[in-house]
């Protein structure tokens, strides 16, 4: 098991299964491969509301990503919540000791019924210390908002410039979500430092689901750790919440 490729997911927990590592840990093995685990936070919640949120010390957080990387063939790592600046800068340390190993950040600032999930003090701190280490950032519009001091965007050209920006500031790509826009066509647009936009299209489905956010990151970090390329792996992420969306429509 241990020189099985594993996805780490460094997030918090859902008691409602429906986002969070329990998405993580799903859709890891949809792809055939296995998950170790780094908990930074436990939520209580249900599909409505986040009720309570204890976080992990910084220390065990360090402790438990540590381990996972010594007990396993680490291939890719999938970020989620972190909460605190102390928390980010754990698992920046860590990351510091395993650069090689690709890393997706889904930089989860509030649930879905609006609770702030990461410390406004420590966004400047996930923009200065943690995202510049990851291979991809994937923000929704709101997201990428408050990551670039800016007004949600109004349309696809805004979101792109937004992207743009932190996509220049932090050196690394970005992967703008357009779940939240309007049309026919939900359209994520990936960014990168010095490269022309890539654009992944899908038929928009009117059918919300919590966690699709979670699902597209681990997703992704699944296909780095099957050695897929950046675009192949967004192409293919994309595609998994696609078909999981539709089943649920249909169902």
């Amino acid at each position: 098991m241990a020189m099985t490729p594993h996805v780490l997911i460094v997030a918090g927990s859902d008691s409602s299964g429906g986002a969070g590592m329990a998405r993580d840990i799903e859709t890891v093995s949809a792809f055939g491969l296995r998950s170790c685990l780094a908990v930074t936070a436990v939520t209580v919640q249900t599909h409505a509301a986040v009720e309570r949120i204890d976080q992990m010390p910084p220390e065990l957080i360090a402790a438990q990503m540590r381990a996972a990387f010594a007990a396993n063939q680490v291939a890719a790592v999938k970020i989620g919540m972190l909460g605190t600046a102390a928390a980010i800068e754990a698992v920046g340390s860590v990351l510091a000791d395993n650069h090689r190993v690709p890393v997706v950040i889904d930089p989860v600032l509030a649930s879905t019924s609006g609770r702030v999930l990461l410390e406004v003090d420590a966004i400047n701190a996930l923009r200065r210390n943690l995202m510049p280490v990851c291979r991809l950032v994937t923000p929704n519009l709101l997201e990428l908002a408050t990551l670039t001091g800016s007004d949600p965007a109004p349309d696809e050209e805004s979101a792109c410039l937004q992207g743009e920006e932190l996509s220049r500031t932090i050196g690394t790509a970005v992967l703008v979500k357009g779940g939240h826009a309007q049309g026919a066509y939900a359209v994520d647009v990936l960014l990168q430092p010095n490269r022309a936009a890539t654009r992944f299209e899908a038929p928009r489905l009117h059918r919300g689901m919590r966690g699709t956010g979670c699902m597209l990151s681990s997703a992704i970090a699944a296909s780095f750790a099957l050695g897929f390329s950046l675009e192949q792996s967004v192409r293919r992420g994309k595609q998994f919440v696609f078909d999981v969306l539709a089943r649920s429509v249909m169902s």
